[in-house]
């Protein structure tokens, strides 16, 4: 059983098509047909029910895809763990993230970034925006993607990412949830749901408190699920950073723009890492993520 044989099944069912599975892989379509038909002379069971131009698979088939996908991850694994001790590579990218930001822009770029150089460990970790700062001066990690609240600081590579803009997540059955947007004084005898561990607490308030300009009291949250517990059981409401288009898919929530004087209130987000600490690996995840924006 060769490898290759693998591929072409894989790529036969996944695009449901042979004649795309051979653009796919490269190959004639007469060469993927010929190679699948050996493999089930090989296995002696039938793996595909061919009806003139469309197939389905077998229950055997079915069974061997499923197995054929993870045998073929655990190879990728395990190729990727030779190589790095064959080069004695320990290459790494540690990222952070403020806990505020709920996009796909970074996991999307962490893939793309991973295809690209397999054998250099990502970890990725979030935290607030203060313990994100500190965690860089500690060299804790190599580039945090945060909000900008401080003034640009010549020690640090400071790359603007795109502009936010606040929304707050409300109950759908809150009868707030029925305006077209909110100015953040009408939110003043609803309580604010930050998404925050107990150690940044008193930062995250200050800054909502002082600078977004958010009266009234403040609950707090250790994660994004059990913020928006809160607030489909009505204890408040959840600001959170939209960049671009970002649909609510959830019907229990109405997430409505918010206002400050009429105006839309907005952030910055940015990608910060120290000059000193700068790399060939850390600048291209950048510029890398800088694409996903």
């Amino acid at each position: 059983m060769l490898f290759r044989q693998i591929e072409y099944l894989q790529a036969v069912v996944e695009t449901g098509s042979f004649y795309q599975a051979a653009e796919r892989c490269h190959v004639s379509q007469s060469a993927i047909s010929q190679q699948i038909k050996k493999l089930e002379e090989e296995l002696d069971v039938k793996l595909l029910d061919r009806h003139n131009r469309t197939f389905t698979l077998t229950p055997a088939g079915e069974h061997f895809y499923r197995k054929s996908l993870i045998i073929m991850s655990d190879i990728e694994q395990m190729k990727r763990e030779t190589k790095r001790i064959a080069d004695h590579d320990h290459a790494s990218l540690r990222i952070g993230y403020y806990k505020g930001y709920n996009g796909n822009e970074l996991t999307e770029a962490v893939a793309e970034f991973s295809q690209k150089y397999p054998t250099v460990e990502v970890s990725v970790i979030s935290r607030s925006h203060d313990e994100l700062y500190e965690a860089m001066e500690k060299n804790d990690i190599d580039l945090a993607l945060n909000d900008q609240r401080r003034a640009f600081s010549d020690a640090y590579n400071n790359e603007v990412l795109a502009e936010s803009r606040m929304y707050a997540e409300i109950s759908s059955r809150n009868p707030l949830s029925r305006l077209d947007q909110l100015e953040i004084s009408e939110l003043k005898n609803t309580a604010c749901i930050l998404v925050i561990n107990s150690a940044g607490r008193q930062e995250e308030e200050r800054y909502y408190g002082e600078v977004v300009g958010i009266k009234g009291d403040f609950l707090f949250a250790d994660s994004l699920q059990e913020a928006r517990m809160k607030v489909i059981t009505g204890q408040g409401y959840l600001p959170v950073d939209v960049i671009g288009s970002q649909p609510q898919s959830d019907s229990t929530i109405a997430r409505i723009p918010l206002v400050r004087n009429g105006d839309p209130v907005r952030k910055n987000y940015c990608a910060f890492w120290r000059k000193d600490n700068s790399g060939y690996y850390i600048e291209d995840f950048a510029k890398i993520l800088q694409s996903r924006f």
